[in-house]
């Protein structure tokens, strides 16, 4: 249950909090240095990479109904050519998209004047809980398996 429900994205005007199933991570916008879709919506930061479980990279399919507009719009906001992960009609594409957008818009906009501080640090949150009711069932799940 925890494995579907719990991944989940979330954009704000302070930062940007990914809700993965082990941890939930606080990223304040001046620590994002580079957002990537290879594989799924991948933020790297000064603590390290951060990848959001809930919005994973597109199929094949998804790739091949993409539109040329979105694919050009997808394209200008990466700055690059744009990736199946970039295309705005999937779930790494749009929440990318959001992401670059209010990123790039804080950086011109001259927010980030002074020095980083104590607040622009990546903080992570280890859900133990979880983690332990995960575990116990799959011990549980192993010993009904093997008696």
């Amino acid at each position: 249950l925890a494995l579907f429900w719990f991944p989940r994205l979330d954009v704000a005007e302070i930062e940007v909090t990914v809700v993965n199933v082990f941890s939930t991570v606080h990223v304040p916008w001046r620590a994002i240095q580079r957002v990537d879709t290879k594989y799924a919506l991948t933020l790297y930061t000064d603590d390290g990479v951060v990848s959001v479980w809930a919005s994973p990279a597109p199929n094949r399919y998804a790739t091949q109904a993409a539109s040329r507009s979105a694919a050009r719009i997808a394209g200008d906001a990466a700055g690059t050519s744009p990736r199946p992960g970039d295309l705005l009609e999937t779930q790494s594409g749009a929440a990318a998209y959001v992401i670059r957008r209010h990123w790039d818009d804080l950086r011109e906009g001259g927010t980030w004047n002074g020095p980083a501080g104590a607040d622009d640090r990546v903080r992570r949150d280890i859900h133990w809980a979880t983690i332990a009711v995960l575990g116990a069932l799959a011990v549980a799940t192993a010993l009904g398996i093997l008696l």
